[in-house]
């Protein structure tokens, strides 16, 4: 099977997103198509899927124009989608999500349950997705539940399937159990076509690479022809710097204190097992390990968004242990929250609203009961300029944006005013590279300007280029402190699998 778009042209109001885009994808082969947040990518493959139509332009499945008026009709002309945001019913079981609306009917149209799970438990080996059909959704982690829409997919007789920035909510571990299947969904014949912005997975997995600047497609890569640096500055349009710059750190005293933290579940679970670090002014400590193993609960303890067990947080010597989330910002500490959608923004609010979020009830902002919308429509427009918020106006709804822009939104917001402590954490999931390279710059700027930074982040290569310390979490514990300079990925790689525990001196 061949599938083409010739001439894809997509407008919204102020946007171009895609601009005389041609794009050729075959079965037996995978396509990687790279870009920057905001490029077209999602857009174009959204058209190709029936979910969006084009303005201009055609999709030809083996020389056949098509016209795709919903994606039942994509999905009829075998193609597939995997979304980057689940479509998942959490209450049903593997198989009632796979068959939804294609169930197998017997008798006056009674669904064939046993015969449901026997296609779903038969494909499922197949592909080698190891899923247990009878498995609840809400029960299950998500480099399985993306698994369930990989199967989804492939029960309705899916030729090429689309994969949306597939890995960008997956743990190392997950990653190259995703890079597992698609290799044998190749292998049995199927058309991969890859979104992503991670320039590494690109050339590790695909085929042929197709890179969008801008909406427009502005070139084609063989990976084993291109390395990473070239294909970055093909994506972005400049050289782009792949090494985080920075100076020696010449940490001060000890800025936020963190001190025999303990943290359990409402079902009593210990999530935090009594820890105990330092952040010092002007030094930027970040936390390694895989996802799960109390990142997530130690930020919101300290952000105030839960409260521990026992144990103190101080900033400065002063105690906000059991701080709200507004006691924590007007302690002039900056959050930047892993889930940019859920907590980071209001997606119905205006990208100029979203700037203010955190500061709308004080000065410049407020006074009294009066919000003062010029000064934060001012402010708004020199932070979209400043930080490169690319945004048709300050008055487009944030939920519009694509998710590296969110993202600049958030950090924007977060670090452009005075600041003691900043805890950002994924700080630049779903991001690409050159929002990656701004936003660490961003970072490495607030330590140079002697605040203290802890980085959270999943992705080993992030928390080794920022950090001057590696504090290592396994299991709500910290199992290692270590100074960047003194170590490695192997070393820390050890730690964050548990395999290795540093002993006290």
């Amino acid at each position: 099977m061949e599938l083409e778009l010739r001439g894809i042209t997509k407008r919204f109001p102020g946007v171009v997103a895609n601009d005389d885009v041609n794009l050729t994808v075959r079965t037996g082969e995978v396509l990687a198509l790279v870009g920057e947040n905001g490029a077209g990518k999602s857009t174009l493959m959204n058209i190709m899927y029936g979910l969006y139509h084009a303005d201009e332009g055609e999709i030809v499945v083996d020389g056949t124009p098509q016209t795709f008026a919903s994606p039942g009709d994509a999905i009829a002309a075998g193609i597939g989608m995997v979304h980057q945001h689940f479509m998942l019913v959490p209450v049903f079981t593997v198989a009632e999500n796979v068959v939804l609306g294609v169930e197998p009917t017997g008798f006056l149209g009674r669904i064939e349950r046993d015969e449901a799970h026997r296609q779903v438990a038969e494909i499922s080996a197949q592909y080698g997705l190891d899923l247990d059909p009878e498995a609840l959704v809400e029960t299950l982690p998500v480099g399985i539940q993306q698994r369930i829409e990989i199967l989804k997919v492939l029960f309705r007789n899916a030729e090429i399937v689309v994969f949306d920035e597939p890995t960008a909510v997956l743990t190392p571990q997950e990653i190259e159990e995703f890079f597992n299947i698609v290799d044998a969904l190749k292998a049995a014949g199927k058309g991969i076509v890859f979104i992503t912005h991670k320039l590494k997975e690109a050339l590790r997995i695909a085929d042929r690479i197709s890179v969008l600047r801008r909406g427009k497609t502005v070139g084609s890569a063989d990976p084993k022809e291109i390395n990473e640096v070239q294909l970055a500055e093909m994506m972005v349009g400049r050289p782009v710097q792949l090494v985080v710059e920075k100076e020696h750190a010449e940490p001060g005293p000890a800025t936020l204190s963190v001190d025999d933290l303990h943290v359990v579940t409402p079902e009593g679970r210990s999530v935090l097992d009594h820890i105990s670090f330092d952040v010092r002014a002007g030094e930027i400590v970040g936390v390694a390990g895989v996802q799960g193993n109390g990142q997530t609960e130690l930020v919101e303890a300290l952000t105030g968004l839960r409260d521990p067990v026992s144990g103190t947080v101080t900033i400065d010597g002063s105690d906000i242990t059991t701080a709200t989330p507004r006691e924590v910002h007007d302690a002039r500490i900056a959050h930047i929250p892993e889930d940019r959608q859920r907590s980071g923004l209001v997606g119905a609010f205006s990208v100029a609203e979203n700037m203010v979020l955190t500061s709308y009830a004080s000065e410049p902002f407020s006074s009294g009961f009066l919000m003062n919308w010029s000064k934060a429509r001012e402010v708004a427009a020199e932070l979209v300029e400043q930080y490169d918020v690319r945004t048709p106006s300050i008055d487009t709804p944030a939920s519009n944006l694509s998710g590296g822009n969110q993202q600049k939104v958030i950090v924007a917001r977060e670090l452009s005013r005075e600041l003691r402590a900043v805890i950002a954490s994924q700080p630049t999931r779903g991001v690409d590279v050159g929002s990656i390279e701004y936003i660490h710059a961003q970072i490495v700027k607030a330590r140079d300007e002697g605040v203290a930074v802890l980085v959270v982040s999943t992705e080993l290569d992030e928390v080794m280029a920022l950090a001057d310390r590696v504090v290592v979490m396994y299991r709500g514990r910290i199992v290692a402190n270590l100074r960047r300079d003194e170590t490695d990925h192997s070393e820390v790689g050890l730690f964050m699998a548990g395999a290795k525990e540093q002993q006290p001196a």
